[in-house]
């Protein structure tokens, strides 16, 4: 019994399947990626010696319209081969044409989404931007996004107020009261993590292109918003945009339950007092509330302390030799990228290799220009012994000192003792 197999690629939508997927032994495996020199090979071997069986994973692989398929069906039937659709199992693996036929609506309907899809990839080779609208702050151009100036302006100040401040929820306000624009917490979010502001395409099959147009905010604002986002989902809801830098830090070790501030005003007086007190405290009698500004004063002496003693101690990889490596990979692939011009113009490769490999090759930048982006910005130790000084604590304002708490301390932990507390830094690194 003579079993041969046939399968049909296109190098835009999808890679060759391994010959792993067939389910028999087969004698031979024809294989199309992109034309189809290898079905008509096939159709000719199968005229002088033709095979007991074919075995095919989808039936629109034997043509590019409904009239090929069927054409190369009834040549294939004519030839007396019996052929097994191995993706059909509602069909017998003893299908007829007649049977088949039956497939032909659903294989219009296949051959008019690929045609889409493989227009899509073609857009998507040549950094086009994808379907739909401009995000908000650009238009669509004939080939690229452009700016839009009048919406442009408020996209960047949101940036930069996040960048400031690290609060999402007030970045969204801030941007309803200034600009009129308002929305959704969430929406704000995608714009953080949107590709386009940051000068890159980013299609559906989630492969980025980097550098396709003018970008709203530079690499090295993405990267720290990206630091700043990972750092906020330690911390618990609201906490980010919390007027008061110790608020989602605080835990409480007696009865482990966080600890929140609260407020507390004198009658008739514009006076106010901070606490810090415990959310869900099981203890009877609960755990005492602590006075924020106390906790604060621990905190930032803590900080002077036992911050270079922590970051003296760590053994940090040579960030500048990783640096040195992920650039020089980044240059290595550009150099080529210019190169294909030459090669096509020498007859290497054709324009539709060409621009397969140079769209691979930037994609591939952008993933080591996202590595390059998550490694840490500064040297730890020259930044831990400048903010080891009181007043640089001091002479910040609550937001920023909220800022700075988080960039280095995951949480305070508060040991009670017998008759009084003390406090424990407990650092991200």
């Amino acid at each position: 019994m003579k079993i041969i197999a046939y399968s049909y690629s296109d190098p835009l939508l999808e890679i060759a399947p391994p010959a792993s997927i067939w389910k028999q032994e087969i004698e031979r495996l024809y294989q199309d990626l992109g034309g189809r020199g290898q079905l008509q090979q096939l159709l000719k071997d199968c005229e002088v010696a033709p095979p007991d069986y074919l075995l095919i994973q989808r039936v629109e692989e034997l043509g590019d319209t409904v009239q090929e398929v069927c054409d190369r069906l009834c040549q294939i039937e004519s030839l007396g081969i019996q052929l097994i659709i191995e993706t059909e199992k509602a069909n017998s693996q003893q299908s007829t044409v007649t049977d088949l036929l039956k497939l032909l609506n659903e294989i219009q309907q296949s051959q008019h989404s690929r045609r889409l899809r493989k227009g899509h990839a073609r857009n998507r080779i040549k950094a086009l931007p994808p379907p739909g609208k401009a995000p908000y702050g650009y238009r669509r151009g004939k080939d690229r996004y452009t700016l839009d100036r009048s919406a442009a302006p408020a996209v960047k100040d949101f940036f930069e107020h996040f960048l400031l401040y690290g609060s999402l929820r007030g970045s969204v306000r801030y941007l309803a009261k200034k600009y009129g624009k308002k929305i959704s917490v969430s929406t704000g979010r995608r714009w953080l993590t949107n590709s386009a502001y940051r000068g890159d395409l980013e299609y559906q099959n989630g492969q980025v292109i980097s550098n396709t147009h003018i970008p709203i905010i530079s690499r090295e604002e993405a990267a720290q918003i990206d630091r700043l986002l990972r750092r906020n989902k330690r911390l618990a809801p609201r906490t980010a945009s919390a007027p008061r830098s110790l608020a989602g830090l605080v835990v409480c070790k007696e009865c482990d339950s966080a600890m929140t501030v609260a407020k507390v005003t004198s009658h008739r007086k514009d006076q106010e007092y901070l606490y810090l007190r415990p959310i869900s405290c099981a203890k009877k009698p609960k755990c005492k509330a602590l006075s924020y500004e106390q906790v604060l004063s621990q905190t930032i002496e803590g900080i002077c302390q036992d911050l270079p003693v922590a970051v003296a101690g760590l053994k940090m990889p040579d960030m500048n030799r990783i640096k040195g490596g992920i650039g020089g990979a980044i240059a290595t692939k550009q150099e080529i990228i210019e190169r294909l011009p030459i090669l096509t113009e020498e007859g290497i490769l054709d324009a539709e290799t060409a621009e397969l490999r140079s769209y691979k090759l930037r994609t591939e930048i952008s993933e080591l220009q996202s590595k390059l982006a998550q490694l840490p910005p500064v040297n730890l130790r020259e930044t831990a012994q400048a903010v080891s000084l009181p007043q640089f604590w001091l002479d910040l304002s609550e937001s920023e000192r909220r800022f700075y708490f988080r960039e280095f301390i995951s949480q305070i932990e508060i040991i009670r003792l017998e008759l009084d507390w003390k406090l424990q830094l407990v650092f991200i690194f």
